[in-house]
């Protein structure tokens, strides 16, 4: 803990970077900051699978002779084992987290896996199955402290353009890890290996990520001290109670994750059945469908940096359910067609791959998992953007009581479906038709998600975005943003330009127009009209736009007030001045080049096959900060600077 007048250093921060230059996500696993928190990750995750493989392999073998039990139940409480201390300790994990320094946190965690492995070793050369349970029960909790510094460690030590694609490495990590884990488990008891052996592997492993973690740089709490536990139950009420004041964004993104875990466990659990049972493979089948899937994750999460554009973009998540839902129904239908006859030798992995087939059921596996990526990864760096410093840990540890939540709730779900006559296959179908109704409800919930989800799907299909000055556009406070105005799609064009979301500034015409009308209401974009015409809609956008203003949003207003007519800058009107009088704040001058000659500008008599040509190069140039007090005149004259191809 920590006093509230103490003055913790701050964290090590990242290198000045030139801001046009975009390095890959890679580079940051050759920098301390980074590099070290990384590959602790992976050590940690690679046991976890290890030693939960191990345990469920050791029952399935060794279970009734031990405990009197049948092994699908020992396996069974092995799982409940690792997820009940997310259940229990989410709480003061967080709290935990949040007061004291992060690297010391993970040091000791660490030291307590050193210590853990150690009774493994104990339990496999006693043959002690009860002793290994416990172990596996020591390493929940170990994962259930180590959760909340994980993800809040990194906006700690990455900057904002850095978050999607440091959360994607630790994703695909994180899953590559799980697999060697839960496959090196099978193949160590195939080839014989010792129990010995065994155990000292785990360790070794154990070690190692202690060896890591030695060189994470410092990350000191940054609030006030936080105030002891009041019991299990009032704890984890309150931790979901700060998690929802940290607003709908957040709030909505938790349980948007926490659903990707639910829809996990459905499937990973139907995984040996579908193996065993309709694809009647053997243990290499099965280790060949895991590996699809962890493959899957870790190539959508990798791609998440290059197709966000190096930022946190929640646009990239409603197409990620999409394609959930098809991917889950496409394999469910692959696996009718890929079923082998009853009674049948069990099929090796090589007799499974030539069988008709098989090919779907892998691709349908494998576009699942890069589903999963582009879904968890951008969310992540969603909660960890938008949630304060001072409460992220507690906010991360609110993530994991939902995601074990969840996964309980996926448990007694495919228990109930199996009980009332579904098999694998038809609950593949179902988990398709609730992810694609979760799909719809987020989408209405957050607005944002389809705002972005429209503003990426347009420019990264119709254009190519060539965008400097983006960090320009400040990450925090308020700002009035003024581009040109030169086509329809001008608001989607500039919400683009950051992961922050913007008010935007529009034609009372455009606002009410029906088949826009709740799209606009629901991005709370400000209708306004010429103050000749409508006073009273013209003092209401004012007094809106103060209220943004004072609220520290960004808002987005085109200075011209109406659509170019001819492709030049018109003039400015005074409406700008009047918001800048009222509440002073910085402005930032966007100029837009390239979008005069497409579908969605007034230019007159041009050839509809040229408008619509896709992947058009549209330029974006971003200009610095001007202070409040400047001109119409002088923020015109920059605005059309900037509109200049010589400008970039």
């Amino acid at each position: 803990m920590h006093s509230p007048d103490s003055a913790p250093q701050p964290p090590v921060q990242p290198p000045i970077r030139s801001p046009n230059r975009r390095s890959s996500q890679f580079r940051l696993l050759l920098q301390r900051r980074f590099g070290p928190f990384f590959a602790t990750q992976l050590a940690g995750a690679f046991n976890d699978a290890l030693l939960k493989q191990l345990v469920v392999l050791l029952a399935t073998y060794d279970g009734a002779r031990h405990a009197g039990w049948s092994a699908d139940r020992l396996a069974d409480i092995a799982v409940a084992l690792f997820v009940a201390p997310f259940v229990m300790f989410s709480a003061p994990a967080g709290r935990l987290a949040d007061a004291m320094d992060h690297a010391r946190i993970i040091r000791l965690v660490k030291l307590a896996e050193i210590a853990i492995m150690l009774g493994v070793c104990a339990g496999l050369l006693l043959r002690s199955l009860e002793l290994l349970l416990a172990c596996l029960f020591a390493m929940g909790c170990h994962s259930a402290f180590f959760g909340p510094v994980k993800y809040a460690f990194a906006p700690r030590v990455l900057r904002a353009d850095e978050l999607t694609g440091g959360n994607g490495l630790l994703e695909s990590g994180t899953f590559v890890a799980i697999l060697a884990g839960s496959l090196g488990a099978g193949l160590l008891l195939q080839a014989g290996a010792a129990r010995w052996l065994l155990g000292l592997v785990l360790l070794a492993v154990a070690v190692l990520g202690y060896a890591c973690s030695r060189a994470i740089p410092s990350a000191p709490p940054c609030g006030a001290a936080v105030e002891p536990g009041r019991g299990w139950l009032a704890d984890c009420a309150q931790l979901l109670r700060l998690a929802r004041g940290e607003g709908v964004g957040v709030w909505n993104s938790l349980l948007a994750i926490s659903w990707f875990w639910f829809v996990g466990a459905l499937v990973l659990s139907q995984l040996p059945a579908i193996g065993r049972d309709l694809l009647h493979g053997d243990s290499g089948v099965f280790a060949g469908l895991l590996g699809a899937f962890a493959l899957g994750v870790a190539l959508g999460s990798l791609a998440c940096e290059r197709l966000s554009e190096h930022q946190v973009e929640i646009g990239l998540v409603p197409l990620a359910s999409l394609l959930l839902s098809l991917s889950l129904a496409w394999l469910g239908l692959a696996l009718q067609a890929c079923e082998s006859p009853a009674g049948a030798r069990l099929r090796t992995w090589q007799e499974f791959l030539h069988a008709p087939g098989s090919h779907g059921v892998l691709a349908a596996i494998a576009l699942l998992g890069v589903a999963g990526g582009l879904f968890v990864v951008p969310l992540y760096s969603f909660v960890q953007w938008r949630s304060a410093a001072p409460t992220q840990s507690r906010i991360i540890s609110a993530n994991n009581l939902l995601n074990a939540l969840f996964m309980i709730a996926a448990s007694l779900l495919a228990l109930a479906l199996s009980r009332a006559g579904l098999g694998s296959r038809q609950l593949l179908l179902v988990c398709a038709l609730l992810n694609a109704l979760v799909g719809v409800w987020v989408w209405r919930a957050v607005p944002e998600f389809a705002w972005r989800f429209l503003s990426w799907v347009l420019v990264h299909s119709a254009w190519r975005l060539d965008i400097r000055g983006r960090e320009h556009i400040p990450q925090s406070g308020p700002a009035l943003v003024c581009p040109n105005h030169v086509s329809y799609a001008d608001a989607l064009v500039v919400s683009a330009l950051s992961p922050r979301p913007m008010r935007f500034v529009m034609d009372w015409r455009l606002a009410r127009r029906p088949a826009l009308r709740w799209l606009f209401r629901q991005v709370r974009a400000i209708p306004i009209a010429p103050q000749r015409e409508d006073p009273c809609c013209f003092d209401a956008a004012m007094r809106e736009v103060d209220r943004a203003l004072a609220a520290g949003e960004l808002v987005c207003v085109f200075p011209e007030g109406a659509l170019s007519r001819d492709g030049r800058l018109g003039e400015f009107r005074s409406g700008v001045r009047r918001m800048l009088d009222a509440r002073p704040v910085p402005v930032v001058p966007v100029g837009l080049d390239g979008l005069w000659d497409t579908l969605y500008s007034r230019r007159p008599r041009r050839p509809l096959l040229r408008r619509i040509r896709l992947r058009r190069r549209v330029r974006v140039r971003i200009g610095q900060a001007l202070p409040a007090d400047i001109g119409l005149q002088p923020l015109r004259a920059r605005v059309q600077e900037l509109c200049t191809p010589a400008a970039g």
